[in-house]
């Protein structure tokens, strides 16, 4: 099978050996020449992961339209703010019906979509075969290294979700079906707010019990939206919720971790973003759950106090005294 990759990033990289792996044929797409020369001339992706020696057989190109017309199955590795416009124009160089499978882990802002929804608002339905979302417990960093790594694959359609599983999975890869694709979306996107809180707590050395009580509770609030929008309370039990939860907040692979870490030692939301120099999904998502919890009335104080401290200047002490003093959900009689 003939499978694009969308997106050079560092999980993009990391899939798109898993899948060469599995003796499909893979071209990466790279809006940047230099990341393309490097997959093409040295086999590595050094700018995004240090440890990557690539399979000789795995190529990159610039060309979007040459990616969209090489695959039979698009993979989306992009950010959730680039998702839209990426697909737009991958919707001018379709010539036929495809699968599209994406593996990003946010809302959009303004929309409030999970990215399923963006993808089939913007590709035509004629075009569009199916979509799902790859997700679950993983980082780039050790995917790369053939460690095992399990995660979810999300979609409605069958013909989907099977041909994902041949995709991706293998010996250090192995891949469960869920046709939740609410909660595996929802459980990915809000998870990076949680991690965020996680990285704060480590960055003021607050210790382990308080977060892993911010993890608990931060998956309350995950399960409180997720039943709101639709998703199956299960879910959340499983590789897209809890299990993704788990990693995000306490590896030092995690993007939001290190920024949160970055803010509880002193640095601003610019300054912690800026010595990252990759997209913490997180913090955009903060302020889109922030405003959905509004929306749809339920209570997330996690989710209020973070968005907060990143975007009103909250105190990070006044955001844990709130945390823990504030009012419980069982006082307020509100478990939705």
């Amino acid at each position: 099978m003939k499978i694009s990759v969308i997106g050079a990033g560092s999980w993009g990289t990391a899939l798109s050996q898993a899948i060469f792996d599995n003796n499909h044929k893979v071209l990466i797409y790279s809006r940047s020449e230099t990341v393309r020369d490097e997959i093409n001339n040295f086999h590595s992706n050094k700018k995004y992961l240090k440890q990557s020696n690539l399979p000789l057989g795995i190529k990159a190109t610039s060309s979007l339209e040459e990616a969209v017309d090489f695959g039979d199955v698009l993979i989306l590795a992009v950010p959730t703010k680039a998702m839209r416009a990426v697909c737009e124009e991958i919707n001018k160089y379709l010539k036929k019906p495809k699968f599209f499978i994406h593996v990003s882990k946010g809302l959009e802002m303004d929309t409030n979509l999970r990215m399923s929804e963006v993808i089939q608002s913007c590709i035509s339905s004629k075009n569009l075969k199916g979509v799902g979302v790859l997700s679950g417990p993983s980082h780039a960093e050790e995917l790369i290294l053939r460690h095992p790594t399990v995660v979810a694959i999300a979609s409605e359609n069958d013909d989907l979700n099977t041909i994902a599983k041949q995709i991706f999975q293998n010996d250090y890869f192995r891949i469960y079906v869920n046709k939740d694709i609410i909660g595996v979306e929802i459980g990915g996107a809000l998870k990076n707010i949680i991690a965020v809180g996680c990285g704060i707590i480590d960055g003021m050395s607050l210790g382990d019990n308080a977060k892993a009580a911010l993890i608990n509770r931060g998956l309350i609030e995950i399960i409180r939206m997720g039943k709101k929008l639709g998703a199956n309370e299960l879910t959340f039990l499983g590789l897209g919720g809890i299990g993704d939860l788990i990693v995000t907040c306490t590896s030092v692979h995690s993007r939001n971790y290190n920024c949160g870490l970055l803010i509880g030692k002193g640095d601003s939301l610019e300054e912690a973003v800026s010595k990252l120099n990759m997209v913490a999904e997180g913090v955009r998502t903060a302020k889109v759950c922030y405003f959905l919890s509004k929306k749809y009335n339920v209570y997330m104080p996690i989710t209020e106090n973070i968005y907060k401290v990143l975007y009103e200047n909250m105190s990070l002490n006044e955001c844990m005294k709130n945390l823990m003093t504030g009012i419980t959900s069982e006082e307020l009689n509100k478990f939705e």
